[in-house]
């Protein structure tokens, strides 16, 4: 396993953690432990703290009060201490969800899914019909009101096809309707959202975007990409402020559940974190939330004030900013360098796909966001939007001294090894979407060949060339199940079987890295998370197997049982 610069070498065989109080007492001594969990399966993700070494974890409030052997620990229990024998069960620190979209999970979660297996159930396009006629009886919805679906993926449709105006309105013509692609990138519209909306046949293609046409005419066939989707209203338009803060107390307990105790919310407006935050402050978050404020629509005004937070309030902060910078592999928009071998339909073989925002106007951006020390995720999926990443980053640096930047490329899925080295040398971290292999390695192939296809997400290569790197599920693009993450990034194994780059495997303890000690340290958080040491915060995952003793096969079968938050169970199978 690759370390990170940061990363603290542990020699001693017990780690106490020993803060000096009034009178020359330590809090060792002051302190009965709440919770010591006693196993032969703690892994600790310390480098230098080898299997077998660690047999015991004492807890006290919220924080890891000492770590070592069994009957050394459990020397410090109390009458009120709880010991927690582990078993065959594994202990690790809490997930931490590198990438993903909280507010909308919590927002899909009450609304109409059209995912296909192994999520859900959809197949085809009279699927997709079906279940929008069904949920119009069902919930007797009146004639005008929005019916918005969610997750429908045109590469698993027999129809091999996005849904069209045409389709939907076969659900219904009296209802504006909206569907989102799985990627969240595309979305499909029938008549009546179309006209609410405004688009039209003289309606031009914004910056960024493409409003597909019907063949032979510049009349919409109902399917917008990027930008495009701007003109429509959003998943949460007819959702109460009470509703949407019962569907997020509801989220933070799914999250929790896949064993995740730190979650990214990306993508969100200022006022949505400064509304979260004070509703944080007045009740607490289970597990913790770190927000990234969508900086493309900003001006430039707007963005200079925008600032991060060092703190929680209440389990919540602000991280950084974000860019979205191209679309997505699966739904053909990712901006590349060398044309698609397979691209949408009505393009030729010239079509590299497009910026889903200015180039020029990001770099411009990037000097004094870094110099005031303000993080900067950056949405690239295809090489070319990456290199726009690296160039913003490599050239803001060249202006003068910036802070430690900790820069992520999200996604990055088809990086070129040269970009790798880039990223190496200007202290960038990619953060793979490590999924895609199983999702959409076939299409992938399909899309961009043999040999890019084998490349997407080049963990393993990470690794050789020592990048500190993160995995993640993009979710709610799919749900946040961490043990799918861990299988796809270790087997990379597609839909029919396909091994997609082998060489592009990684081992199970660097993906467990990726999601415990290598995303804190991407959060600037490898300080207090991440690790099983003492001082740390109490946050951890009860497997029911140990990952590294199982056959990699079965990783993704591997049960949650118990998830901590600041020492306090928030999840029990």
């Amino acid at each position: 396993m690759k370390c990170f610069p940061s990363l603290k070498i542990v020699h001693t065989k017990v780690l106490l953690l020993v803060l000096c109080l009034s009178g020359g007492h330590s809090l060792l001594q002051a302190q009965v432990p709440d919770l010591i969990f006693v196993g032969d399966n703690i892994i600790t993700m310390e480098q230098g703290v080898e299997g077998g070494s660690v047999t015991a974890v004492a807890v006290s409030g919220e924080r890891i009060q000492a770590v070592g052997l069994s009957e050394d620990i459990l020397q410090l229990r109390g009458d009120s201490t709880q010991v927690v024998e582990l078993g065959d069960k594994a202990l690790l620190p809490g997930f931490i969800d590198a990438h993903g979209h909280f507010n909308a999970v919590a927002r899909y979660t009450d609304l109409l899914d059209l995912s296909s297996p192994p999520v859900g159930g959809v197949t085809s396009i009279d699927d997709i019909v079906r279940l929008l006629r069904l949920r119009i009886e069902q919930q007797q919805i009146p004639e005008g009101e929005l019916i918005f679906g969610v997750g429908y993926d045109d590469s698993l449709l027999a129809e091999q096809r996005h849904p069209t105006r045409d389709d939907l309105d076969l659900a219904s013509t009296r209802h504006p309707i909206i569907v989102r692609h799985v990627s969240g990138h595309l979305l499909a519209a029938n008549s009546l959202a179309l006209e609410q909306a405004g688009v039209g046949s003289t309606t031009a293609n914004p910056a960024g975007g493409i409003i597909r046409r019907r063949q032979g005419s510049n009349e919409p066939d109902g399917v917008m990409e990027e930008t495009a989707m701007g003109a429509f209203p959003g998943s949460s338009s007819n959702m109460s402020a009470e509703d949407i803060s019962r569907l997020r107390r509801d989220a933070l307990t799914l999250y929790a559940s896949y064993g995740i105790t730190t979650i990214q919310d990306s993508n969100v407006s200022v006022q949505y974190a400064d509304a979260y935050r004070e509703e944080a402050r007045l009740n607490p978050l289970a597990i913790d939330v770190v927000a990234y404020v969508m900086a493309n629509p900003l001006s430039d005004e707007a963005l200079e004030a925008v600032e991060h937070d060092t703190e929680y309030t209440g389990g919540f902060r602000v991280g950084g900013v974000k860019f979205t910078l191209d679309g997505s592999p699966q739904g053909r928009t990712a901006w590349m360098t060398e044309p698609y071998d397979q691209g949408p339909p009505g393009q030729d073989s010239s079509y590299v796909a497009y910026p889903s925002y200015d180039p020029e106007a990001y770099k411009s951006r990037m000097p004094d966001l870094l110099r005031r020390g303000i993080p900067v995720l950056a949405h690239a999926n295809g090489d070319a939007a990456i290199q726009v990443m690296i160039d913003g980053i490599s050239e803001a640096v060249g202006t003068g001294p910036v802070p430690d930047h900790r820069s992520v490329i999200i996604h990055a899925q088809l990086a070129r090894e040269d970009q790798l080295d880039q990223m190496k040398q200007y202290g960038i971290i990619p953060s793979f979407y490590s999924v895609h292999p199983f999702f959409w390695g076939d299409w992938h192939r399909l899309s961009f060949g043999e040999e890019r296809a084998a490349y997407i997400s080049p963990a393993q290569a990470a690794v050789e060339k020592g990048i500190p790197f993160t995995i993640h599920n993009d979710s709610p693009i799919v749900p946040p199940n961490m043990m799918r993450l861990l299988s796809i990034a270790v087997n990379r194994e597609t839909r029919s079987g396909h091994i997609l780059g082998p060489d592009q495997k990684i081992s199970v303890m660097d993906a467990l890295n990726s999601i415990t000690l290598g995303a804190a340290y991407q959060y600037f958080e490898e300080d207090q998370k991440g690790s099983i040491i003492a001082g740390k915060r109490a946050d951890f995952v009860i497997l029911e197997e140990n990952p590294l003793e199982v056959d990699p096969s079965r990783l993704q079968d591997i049960a949650i049982v118990e998830t901590f938050s600041r020492g306090k169970s928030v999840y029990q199978r």
